[in-house]
């Protein structure tokens, strides 16, 4: 198993919450508005490799985007971590017990409406990954070195709701890996 200590230190390193919008200054956001709570999980393998899901074509939300296992807070879950260890079991099977919590990483607000916490974790050994055919389409990972390096990472943009939007992209391989779960994977790199 890999040396946490790295990331618990960067971890404790007071940063500032993240968001879709960090690129787009001149977009305006509506006061008093209410966001939604999330979490997701970034699951550290053994061999140093980050887990990551190619959401269901089918989908109505984000369909065929890279995201990590997550989603939005149940009323029965004890915590955020829960929320990011449920969301992983149902998404990827992966037993909530070959897990051990690193930390969090500041908040992320999403252009969807969501406050989404990333739980930063060590899968402890090796497990049986088993997709949720409703929700994931493909499970996968990429290095966390190749995550780590600042100049894995660019900035590009497309047109949104009528005007240019700019956002983070760290590609790999066939992955086009963009938006929030690249804006997250770039705070954790930073």
């Amino acid at each position: 198993m890999m040396s946490d200590s790295l990331i618990r230190d960067a971890l404790a390193r007071a940063r500032a919450e993240t968001s879709d919008f960090d690129l787009n200054p001149d977009v305006q956001l509506p006061e008093g508005r209410v966001l939604r709570d999330a979490a997701v999980l970034v699951a550290i393998t053994p061999d140093r490799r980050v887990i990551l899901t190619k959401r269901s074509s089918k989908l109505k939300h984000h369909p065929g985007q890279i995201a990590f296992p997550g989603g939005k807070v149940d009323d029965g879950d004890a915590s955020i971590e829960a929320t990011a260890l449920r969301e992983a079991r149902e998404e990827i099977g992966l037993p909530e017990g070959l897990v051990q919590s690193i930390g969090v990483l500041p908040c992320h607000e999403t252009v969807t409406g969501f406050r989404v916490t990333p739980i930063i974790a060590q899968v402890t050994t090796d497990f049986e990954v088993k997709p949720e055919l409703g929700e994931v389409e493909e499970v996968f990972s990429v290095p966390l070195d190749h995550l780590l390096t600042a100049a894995s990472y660019r900035i590009e943009r497309r047109r949104w709701r009528g005007v240019w939007r700019r956002y983070y992209v760290v590609p790999f391989g066939p992955y086009y890996i963009w938006g929030a779960t690249a804006r997250m994977l770039r705070s954790l790199a930073q």
